[in-house]
């Protein structure tokens, strides 16, 4: 049985027409219908969102279950990154990355681990949104591949790492994550999942990588009227399967 899921980048919820709403971020995700939702730049409680819970509004509209860890927090404001599950779902592990400590103001990056049951399979996510600079996603794609994150995971479990990881396929940082997880990538193996920004998208910032039991179906950006102008960057979604434990010996074995 397939599943999906969707990473996308909200840009809190500001469109590029200049136009705030969570409501049409929302309407983005149920036309596309995913199990699993992974949001970064959310805004809870700023005053430059008008106060509002983002989080709480896309999910509660979804009718899905939400968890969110603030990167960022401003006398009660606060930033950062969620998940949202149609199934019962639980937090893992939700902590800050690290940043190089140098001058100037360097926004700070997060992770966030929820753990959720999918056709009676236990599937695990993290969710991040890395550094702008190459010094900032070093050390955080280090930690990212270290004991308390993809190297700490069940190794023949379900798990999936995504997120805007702000670089290309062709990067360093891409490299060394792709030697722990399978970059998922669409069934011809040849469309470019180019998601920012997103009236025309150049660059593939957001990415989705999977464990050995998990078969990546098909993957592909979503573009339409609606995800042109409600952020600016496009959503991707991907569609997989829970592999057998079974079916990866065979393979392992053919």
């Amino acid at each position: 049985m397939p599943f999906r899921i969707m990473t996308y980048n909200v840009h809190r919820c500001l469109g590029t027409d200049g136009k705030l709403s969570p409501h049409r971020i929302a309407e983005v995700i149920a036309a596309c219908d995913p199990d699993v939702v992974a949001l970064q730049e959310v805004d809870v409680g700023r005053v430059r969102s008008g106060g509002i819970d983002q989080v709480a509004a896309i999910a509660g509209q979804l009718g899905m279950r939400p968890h969110f860890h603030p990167a960022m927090r401003l006398l009660g404001e606060l930033y950062g990154n969620a998940i949202l599950t149609r199934s019962p779902s639980t937090v893992v592990r939700a902590a800050l990355l690290p940043s190089p400590k140098i001058l100037g103001r360097i926004e700070p990056r997060g992770a966030l681990w929820v753990t959720t049951e999918l056709g009676g399979r236990r599937l695990d996510i993290v969710n991040t949104h890395l550094g702008l600079t190459r010094a900032e996603r070093s050390m955080q794609v280090g930690a990212l591949i270290g004991p308390d994150w993809i190297g700490g995971r069940e190794r023949e479990g379900a798990f999936i790492l995504t997120g805007d990881f702000n670089v290309g396929r062709r990067s360093r940082s891409f490299r060394r994550l792709a030697a722990c997880l399978a970059p998922a990538r669409d069934a011809s193996g040849k469309r470019r999942l180019r998601t920012f920004p997103s009236r025309l998208p150049m660059l593939s910032l957001d990415h989705v990588f999977v464990s050995d039991a998990v078969e990546t179906v098909d993957v592909r950006t979503v573009r339409t009227k609606l995800t042109r102008v409600a952020s600016d960057h496009l959503p991707l979604m991907a569609e997989f399967r829970l592999r057998s434990a079974s079916a990866r010996l065979a393979e392992r074995a053919a």
